[in-house]
């Protein structure tokens, strides 16, 4: 398997306010086909690092803008589907009022690229449809903004919840093996092992 990352840079846009932000845009697949995880702000720099690929889909792990806002660019370009879990479909709408995305990501689907199976895992949490996608033969999974180096993603915006986001990491991220890769949305990459001892302190923050 092949494993690319592109960073770009855009606006995250929640409840009024904006803020900068950088996002990973993560590319699995071989030589032939691909997948992304994330189109994120900058359609001409994602589909460069497509290539001469045939871009399988576009697997948005949520629905926040900074998530998707190249996708449509990207998908008509490259002639792909747009997947996304529909519980985030009033996020997208946000974004794409006249444009639904293609399919429906579903906990438990399986996708296949380059020979490699992605396993949809539903986190809900930072938003309800959030989704993790798990790489049992690489062992490394996507965490989008469910699970980052150093803690959960954030809650207590709009269809968030703090609760449920250590739920969903518990019950789906802390049950794979310690040494699974965990590639986040934003920022460096860290392990299942590095944050699983931290559950307990997270716990304790809840109200």
């Amino acid at each position: 398997m092949r494993l690319d990352r592109v960073v770009t840079s855009g606006i995250f846009s929640l409840d009024g306010q904006d803020f900068d932000v950088d996002n990973n845009v993560w590319m699995v697949g071989d030589d032939n086909e691909v997948v992304v995880i994330d189109a994120a702000h900058d359609a001409e720099t994602i589909l460069a690092g497509v290539a001469d690929r045939r871009l399988k889909a576009i697997i948005s792990t949520h629905g926040h803008n900074d998530h998707i806002n190249a996708a449509v660019e990207v998908a008509t370009t490259a002639g792909c589907p747009i997947f996304l879990h529909p519980d985030d479909a009033m996020l997208w709408d946000v974004v794409y009022p006249e444009h639904r995305f293609d399919t429906d990501l579903t906990h438990g689907d399986v996708i296949t690229v380059g020979g490699a199976e992605l396993k949809v895992l539903h986190t809900p949490g930072h938003s309800p449809g959030g989704c993790c996608l798990y790489v049992p033969s690489q062992g490394m999974v996507f965490t989008g903004d469910t699970l980052f180096n150093g803690g959960p993603g954030a809650t207590g915006r709009s269809f968030s919840s703090y609760d449920v986001i250590l739920d969903s990491i518990e019950a789906h991220l802390f049950s794979l093996p310690a040494d699974t890769a965990v590639h986040t949305g934003h920022g460096d990459s860290t392990s299942i092992g590095a944050e699983a001892p931290s559950m307990p302190e997270w716990r304790s923050k809840q109200e």
